[in-house]
């Protein structure tokens, strides 16, 4: 296992909910997108970044995961989540 940091961004309306544009996830090894979750809600738990979450589109560095179990989707130290609400328009 390798210690390092899982680069969180989120976008538009999961911004807002989190009041910050990311955090930085310091992790012993790799974990799982499902832990990356529960990390950045429990870090924003006075908000509504989980509801908001829950609808975003997620990204894993360039890979789209969203069709994918959260449990299953392995993040690698050094990596970036990002998280994309549905957004309006074209």
């Amino acid at each position: 296992m390798s210690a390092g940091t899982v680069h969180v961004h989120y976008w538009a309306s999961a911004r807002a909910a989190a009041g910050v544009p990311g955090d930085e996830l310091e992790v012993d090894g790799a974990i799982t997108l499902a832990e990356v979750l529960d990390r950045a809600v429990q870090l924003h738990s006075s908000s509504r970044l989980g509801d908001v979450l829950a609808i975003c589109s997620t990204l894993v560095g360039d890979r789209p995961v969203n069709a994918d179990d959260p449990a299953s989707v392995v993040v690698q130290p050094g990596s970036s989540v990002e998280f994309l609400p549905p957004f309006a328009g074209g």
